[in-house]
C-alpha cells in the first residue's frame, strides 16, 4: 500500500463527513465521502478503495451493518468507526466483530491519522503474511514433486535390477503398476495413493533378487524346500526396501511382502487374512495373478483372457475367488475389459 490511501469517509451530518474529508485531502489521500451506508458500499464496490471510516449510528445502514457488509465482500479490509461517548460499548461490540479500531467524537485530527497510518501498516503485514504463505506452499510444492521423483527415479532402477536376474518380464512389471492403478480408481481410494501403488507395485518381486538360480530359472515343479526358498523372496523384498523415508518406497515394502497374503488366510508368508492384509496388498495378489495367467512360463502356455478372468472369478482347484478381498475382485470384474487391453498394448 502507497503512502497515497483510497479512503471511503461516512457521515450523514455534512459537517463531520466535510472536515474528515478535507483532513484526509490535505495529508495525501484520496477521499471518497459518502452521506449514507449504501452509497458506502456502492462506492467501495466501484473503486479500488484502501479502508473505510464510518459514523455508527447512521439513518438506513448503521456503521455496524456497512463493517458487516464491507467485511462479506472484503474481509481483510480495515473499517474504522467514529463514535460519541454514548455509543462506547457498540463500538467494543464492533472491535469483537472485525472493526480495526474506533475514534472518539470530537475527534483529534492527529489520532486520526494515526489510526489509518496503522491500518495501512496493518494491510500491509496482512499482504505481506498472504505472500509468505504463497510462497512457502509453492516451495513445499516443488519439494513434494522433487521427492516425488526422486521416488519413482528409485524404483525404476531397482526395478531394473531385478530384471536381470527374473524371468518375468520388464512388460511384466509395468503392467502390475497399470493393473493396480485401475484397481485402486475403482475402489475410489485417494488420488495420491493411486500414484503412489501405480509405481510402487513395480516392486513386488524386488526380493526375487536374493533367489538362487537354480531355483529362480527352474523350469519345472519346485519341490517343496525350493519352494520355501522361493516364499522368502517376499521377506527378502520387504527387507530391501525397509526403513524409508520415502512414502513411495514404504508402500513398495509393504507390497513386496504382502502380494502372496490371501483374503482367506492361505497366503504366504505370514497367513495374514482379511483386512489384517494391507489394501495394497490385496490389489497387488489379483493384478500379479492375472498377468501370471495371462503370461507365458517355462512350465505353462499363456491363457486367453476370458480363461484368466474364469480362474480367478470363479476357480480352477488351484486359484480360488476365497484368494481375493471382495471389493478388489469386485472391482477386477469391472475392470477386467481394461486388463485385457493393458495386456495387449504393454509387451516387451
Amino acid at each position: 500500500m502507497q503512502n497515497k490511501r483510497s479512503i471511503v469517509v461516512v457521515d450523514d451530518d455534512p459537517y463531520v463527513l466535510d472536515s474528515v474529508s478535507k483532513l484526509l485531502v490535505e495529508s495525501g489521500h484520496l477521499t471518497i465521502a459518502c452521506r449514507s451506508g449504501e452509497e458506502a458500499v456502492l462506492q467501495t464496490l466501484r473503486n479500488e478503495v484502501d479502508l473505510v471510516v464510518t459514523d455508527i449510528k447512521m439513518p438506513g445502514i448503521s456503521g455496524i451493518q456497512l463493517l458487516d457488509k464491507i467485511h462479506s465482500i472484503y474481509p481483510k479490509m480495515p473499517v474504522i468507526l467514529m463514535t460519541g461517548y454514548a455509543e462506547l460499548e457498540i463500538a467494543i461490540d464492533a472491535i469483537k466483530r472485525g472493526a480495526f479500531d474506533f475514534i472518539i467524537k470530537p475527534y483529534n485530527p492527529d489520532y486520526l491519522l494515526h489510526t489509518i497510518v496503522k491500518a495501512a501498516r496493518h494491510v500491509e503485514l496482512l499482504h505481506v503474511e498472504e505472500d509468505y504463505k504463497h510462497r512457502l506452499e509453492d516451495t513445499v510444492r516443488k519439494q513434494t514433486q522433487e521427492i516425488f521423483n526422486l521416488s519413482r527415479e528409485v524404483i525404476r532402477r531397482l526395478t531394473a535390477v531385478a530384471e536381470f536376474r527374473d524371468v518375468e518380464t520388464g512388460a511384466h512389471i509395468s503392467r502390475i503398476g497399470l493393473y493396480a492403478n485401475k484397481i485402486a480408481e475403482a475402489l475410489n481410494m485417494p488420488i495420491d495413493f493411486i500414484d503412489a501403488i501405480t509405481y510402487s507395485s513395480s516392486l513386488h518381486d524386488i526380493g526375487k533378487i536374493g533367489i538362487p538360480d537354480n531355483i529362480l530359472l527352474k523350469p519345472g515343479s519346485f519341490t517343496i524346500e525350493e519352494f520355501e526358498i522361493m516364499k522368502s523372496h517376499t521377506t527378502i523384498g520387504a527387507n530391501i526396501l525397509a526403513e524409508s523415508s520415502h512414502s513411495m518406497i514404504q508402500l513398495g515394502s509393504s507390497i513386496a511382502l504382502n502380494h502372496h497374503e490371501r483374503w482367506d488366510g492361505s497366503g504366504y508368508p505370514r497367513g495374514l487374512s482379511g483386512k489384517d492384509i494391507p489394501v495394497e496388498g490385496r490389489i497387488a495378489i489379483i493384478c500379479d495373478q492375472y498377468d501370471a495367467l495371462m503370461s507365458r512360463r517355462p512350465y505353462k502356455p499363456p491363457l486367453e483372457h476370458e480363461e484368466a478372468v474364469c480362474i480367478i472369478t470363479k476357480g480352477d482347484g488351484r486359484t480360488s475367488p476365497e484368494h481375493f478381498d471382495p471389493q478388489v475382485l469386485k472391482a477386477f470384474k469391472k475392470m477386467a475389459p481394461t486388463f485385457r487391453e493393458i495386456f495387449r498394448t504393454h509387451q516387451d
